[in-house]
């Protein structure tokens, strides 16, 4: 398993490393949550997470301060993906009226009907969500730009998704660091093309002031 762990700083994604593992438990992300810290990780505000089993216990135990946001898209395909295809239109109007509201009182409500109409045939999306709640809801505190920018992992995923193109067509490697620069070289190509600033950086670092100002370097 290799691992890619991406970061907003400035506006401008990054990429903080790369590992390999031969599986993912909360032991191998307190090693590498540990290592980022002796490299000078000192703070990490809000972590988006895809719900990697032991990754929020370990960013508990070496950034006790960090919000995490479970990854609204991770939630809802792991939640519908048994959904009957006659239902699954109306099922998702539903459930977007839930992670899609104004706050988070509003989504417990919509939360609440959702359970209400769907509970007989498919009881255990609403059990998951509730129980996932206390941080699949983070998100409801900020304003739009900043919950665009933490209510999906999509950009880190779409970086290993290319990293994957790269080496599925060799099956064998001789050791791992002959896969480490494969993917070091691959990365690099990659993220050439992360130049551009986020577009409403300036409101995002505002509200970001507000939210952590004894935190954040306004510098």
């Amino acid at each position: 398993v290799y691992i890619a762990i991406g970061v907003q700083m400035d506006g401008i994604r990054d990429v903080l490393g790369m590992w390999l593992g031969e599986n993912v438990c909360a032991k191998f992300w307190l090693s590498i949550l540990n290592g980022l810290r002796t490299r000078g990780v000192q703070d990490i505000l809000i972590a988006c997470v895809g719900g990697l089993t032991g990754l929020t216990n370990a960013i508990e135990a070496v950034y006790p301060r960090t919000e995490i946001q479970q990854c609204i898209i991770h939630q809802i395909r792991n939640t519908t993906r048994f959904v009957s295809y006659k239902d699954i239109k109306k099922l998702m109007a539903d459930l977007k009226r839930v992670y899609g509201a104004v706050d988070e009182q509003t989504a417990l409500y919509e939360l609440d009907q959702f359970e209400e109409i769907w509970q007989g045939k498919y009881p255990k999306i609403a059990q998951s969500w509730r129980t996932n709640w206390p941080n699949l809801a983070t998100y409801f505190k900020y304003p739009q730009e900043v919950r665009t920018l933490i209510y999906t992992t999509n950009a880190i995923e779409n970086f290993n998704r290319q990293l994957r193109k790269v080496t599925k067509f060799k099956s064998v490697f001789t050791t791992d660091d002959s896969l480490l620069k494969m993917l070091y070289l691959a990365m690099m190509d990659i993220t050439k093309k992360w130049t551009g600033r986020r577009r409403d950086w300036g409101i995002i670092h505002s509200q970001l002031e507000v939210y952590f100002g004894d935190r954040l370097d306004a510098d």
